[in-house]
């Protein structure tokens, strides 16, 4: 990489990837991966000249993020010069702050993972050393290598415009914390913060080539939704969408952390602790079948640890719910549903995609970088 962008202890600069043309390019090189695609096949999928494409791509080799892959037979001609996009130009640090576990990734440019830690975590600390905690496995998986940035995945609800947390559920001393600058201003890297099911939805839909409607449901130590809507992430006006585990099935049911009743986290949850996990699906599932009808969503995807500790039982479970639902309804086939795998894994890639989307031009609205420059 071209260590003139870099700051020391600080994040690398973007100069290059501000412009939307060359996020469009870049995202292109992504997609090609290591096969490479051509300057003529840029030109054709962006809909810029092949002059414009030269001169994006010429600043990318400059600044280390393209580089040639060989040549490809041209139909007429001299062959084809094929470029790619160079994944350890730059990476993203993702960390997943969980209610008792704290999971730290670094992924490349690719999107690959290169380093990882989990260690434990009390989210009921003191505000000081759970930052500490946080900036010091940033610090650790990082090892020196230059980043663009630190994105961080947590319970909500929070304000990801903003960087501040709300009476995050069962943390209410959370609430009004500015965690988005107090990390910055301890890691001199920019942050950018959201749920922790958002930035997993995000993680999914940047692998999916097409894109498609779905939602991504977490049962871990809470449970709630990422969606995505329109190709997508959805978050809400007041950024408060996807708090599916507080959907109350029981009026008069248990009482739940966030204040009400019968939600289907206290539910799904309460079986979980007693082992019954035949009811946490039938219950999951009435919550996901709910999703499904009032969102009409191309997939259901399913993850978090309590889900891959069983992960054949509960997608089979929720699809049967949601089957028979459909069944009912008269609404033809049912919604199919899937598994994310890795556990916890994909909310902390996710936060790192937190960054890195934006620099493919893939995600509208993820919130500004604090500390960018």
């Amino acid at each position: 990489m071209n260590r003139s962008n870099t700051r020391s202890g600080g994040g690398a600069n973007l100069p290059t990837l501000r412009h939307h043309n060359a996020a469009l390019v870049l995202d292109l090189l992504r997609v090609a991966g290591e096969r490479g695609i051509s300057r003529l096949e840029l030109a054709e999928r962006t809909g810029l000249t092949p002059q414009a494409v030269s001169k994006i791509t010429t600043r990318l080799r400059a600044e280390g993020l393209a580089a040639e892959a060989g040549h490809r037979a041209s139909t007429g001609g001299k062959p084809r010069t094929v470029l790619r996009l160079v994944p350890d130009a730059g990476y993203a640090v993702g960390l997943h702050l969980d209610r008792d576990e704290l999971t730290a990734v670094l992924v490349d440019l690719a999107g690959t993972p290169v380093a990882a830690r989990t260690s434990p975590l009390d989210l009921g600390a003191p505000a000081d050393l759970v930052v500490a905690d946080a900036a010091a496995a940033a610090e650790a998986v990082r090892g020196g290598r230059p980043v663009f940035g630190l994105g961080v995945a947590m319970p909500g609800p929070l304000d990801h415009r903003g960087g501040v947390l709300h009476r995050v559920t069962g943390f209410p001393q959370w609430d009004g914390f500015p965690l988005r600058d107090a990390l910055a201003g301890r890691t001199g890297l920019p942050v950018v913060l959201d749920k922790d099911t958002n930035a997993a939805a995000l993680g999914l839909a940047l692998r999916e080539p097409g894109g498609s409607d779905f939602a991504y449901l977490h049962l871990g130590t809470g449970l709630g939704a990422g969606l995505v809507l329109g190709g997508e992430l959805h978050r809400g006006a007041r950024t408060g969408a996807g708090e599916f585990g507080h959907q109350t099935l029981q009026l008069d049911g248990p009482p739940c952390e966030c204040g009400g009743r019968g939600c289907v986290e206290a539910l799904c949850l309460a079986a979980v602790a007693r082992g019954d996990v035949a009811e946490a699906v039938r219950v999951l599932g009435a919550g996901a079948a709910n999703l499904v009808g009032l969102l009409d969503i191309d997939r259901v995807v399913l993850g978090g640890r309590i889900v891959a500790a069983d992960e054949e039982a509960y997608v089979r479970g929720v699809r049967a719910v949601i089957e028979d639902r459909a069944r009912r309804g008269g609404t033809g086939r049912a919604t199919p549903v899937t598994v994310a795998g890795g556990g916890d894994r994909p909310v902390a890639e996710g936060a790192a995609q937190l960054v890195l989307a934006p620099v493919f031009g893939r995600v509208n609205g993820t919130g500004a970088l604090r500390g960018a420059v």
